[in-house]
């Protein structure tokens, strides 16, 4: 029957079972979710899913390349239920995790296309840094209508902006490292007409936050200005020409932010030309990548 056969065979078990006490359930799904999430990322991804999955309602499928030469696809199908505030039906949700092993990891479209939920938009978040010129990564990018990253999970930024830049035209980009700069970016934004005549940023924070507030203001004032950081795990502050900037507050959860992306549709304007202000004036484009371990957001 094939590992997509035996898939589909557990989901029409599992959807067939009777559902516990009196309250009857109502499946559905507004997106197909992949999740390309090699094994050290795994719990935080299903983590933000725990907080995720009430607000979107999907069949999530987890692509999990796993290390080996033998050739081998494992599946697992389990239903999310979960109770909505004024629906009177538990709503369930469909969670596929799939194991490859071999030289399946370089050909997952086979596996995930006739899996996608017809005529509803297929999003992916990517953990870790894409391996850029993999088939894997031009076969997921070929399927989904959005690709979510968070570039403070890569070791190459800012150089690897350069190489996200060229996949703007063929799919629309989210960086959850960008989102989590959003109340930082309105602080800077109320600064106006002052923060006009710009000369230096300084940030406590993150290198990717950073680079993309930075290119943010860049590309949106039109004129040069200097970036200078102090490593954070978080965005903890900001200077203007030396001037602190009142803080915002905490940032949201991983879920929260990821939920704001998948309520995106079309391209960011904005977010791809900060990302372009943020390339470094020479960034060699790389054909190997590297991912931080797990952060502790999102």
């Amino acid at each position: 029957m094939g590992v997509v056969g035996d898939i589909e065979k557990r989901l029409s078990q599992i959807r067939a079972r009777e559902p516990d006490g009196d309250m009857s359930e109502l499946r559905t799904s507004t997106m197909t979710h992949l999740v390309w999430c090699p094994p050290a990322w795994r719990a935080k991804a299903r983590a933000t899913l725990a907080g995720l999955v009430e607000r979107h309602p999907a069949r999530t499928i987890f692509l999990i390349p796993c290390a080996g030469r033998i050739d081998r696809i494992e599946a697992t199908v389990e239903l999310k239920d979960f109770e909505l505030e004024g629906v009177s039906r538990e709503v369930v949700s469909e969670v596929i995790e799939i194991r490859l092993h071999g030289t399946p990891i370089h050909h997952p479209a086979s596996i995930v296309l006739p899996l996608l939920v017809s005529d509803l938009p297929v999003f992916c978040r990517w953990r870790g840094e894409p391996p850029w010129d993999s088939n894997e990564f031009a076969e997921i990018t070929g399927i989904a209508d959005r690709l979510v990253v968070d570039s403070s999970e890569w070791t190459t930024t800012p150089a690897a902006y350069g190489t996200l830049a060229r996949l703007f035209d063929r799919v629309a980009v989210s960086d959850i490292a960008y989102s989590r700069t959003l109340p930082w970016r309105r602080r800077l934004a109320e600064l106006w007409p002052e923060i006009g005549s710009i000369d230096k940023l300084r940030v406590e924070g993150p290198r990717a936050d950073a680079e993309l507030v930075a290119g943010w203001l860049r590309s949106r004032l039109k004129r040069e200005i200097a970036l200078t950081r102090r490593n954070a795990t978080e965005v903890k502050a900001m200077w203007v020409d030396g001037d602190p900037v009142s803080s915002p507050g905490e940032p949201g959860s991983g879920s929260d932010l990821l939920s704001t992306e998948l309520d995106q549709f079309g391209r960011d304007s904005v977010y791809e030309a900060a990302v372009k202000a943020a390339i470094p004036a020479s960034a060699p484009r790389r054909r190997r990548s590297g991912s931080r371990a797990p952060s502790r957001t999102s």
